[in-house]
């Protein structure tokens, strides 16, 4: 790998791993532009390129999540029991993302990508929470809820914070327990992400040098 690139990569890592550890995220919507744009001035192959950052974005999950939700869990915020029902669908559905990302071209990835970003975004800007109005759904609606999420976090290679967190809170989880649950969320979505950008990715040709599948290492 380029050194200029190995440095860059490690500024990136060490101030996303400072984000995550400050704000409790995974920080892939983070991730996905700064990689994107590293790649796209070191001259990979344009329609390989968004697939990379998001399958790459996905796979440092695993380890940011670790510090985030050790911290949330020493505070007691953690809703294991939320986990437990949610990871079973959130573990299929973050296989099945990746394989239909990889079923998109690059503009149609990126441009979904966007439209998730946009909507964050404006979450946080406008301090958007839905208000609760029911209880959390039984084991199946729990497992479809999994799925959902699942999905979309594998799409655009984050957490999942950005679905789980309004469905929680929709379910009158109090916001802290949300987040903190969330943060809980974060490693099973990258672990099944993971694994499945790998595999998907190893049947594709011209990735470049030090990709493991999509993911680069």
């Amino acid at each position: 790998m380029d050194p200029s690139l190995i440095i860059a990569f490690l500024v990136l890592g060490s101030a996303v791993g400072f984000a995550a550890g400050l704000l409790g995220i995974g920080g892939g919507m983070l991730l996905v532009p700064f990689i994107t744009a590293l790649l796209t001035y070191k001259d990979f192959p344009k329609e390989l390129i968004i697939h990379v950052a998001i399958a790459t974005s996905l796979a440092t999950i695993m380890f940011t999540s670790v510090s985030s939700v050790v911290a949330h869990h020493r505070r007691g915020a953690v809703r294991w029991d939320i986990v437990k029902l949610l990871a079973p669908g959130i573990l299929i559905g973050s296989w099945v993302g990746p394989w239909i990302g990889q079923q998109m071209n690059s503009a149609t990835l990126a441009m979904f990508f966007a439209v998730f970003v946009t909507f964050s975004a404006a979450q946080m800007l406008f301090d958007k929470k839905p208000s609760g109005t029911r209880g959390l759904p039984g084991n199946a609606g729990m497992f479809a809820a999994g799925g959902g999420i699942g999905v979309l976090a594998g799409l655009v290679g984050a957490g999942g914070g950005f679905v789980s967190v309004p469905f929680m809170t929709w379910c009158q989880v109090k916001i802290h327990n949300a987040v903190a649950t969330s943060a809980a969320l974060g490693f099973p979505i990258a672990l099944a992400g993971t694994l499945s950008n790998i595999y998907f990715g190893l049947s594709i040709p011209d990735l470049p040098s030090g990709s493991l599948g999509y993911i680069y290492l």
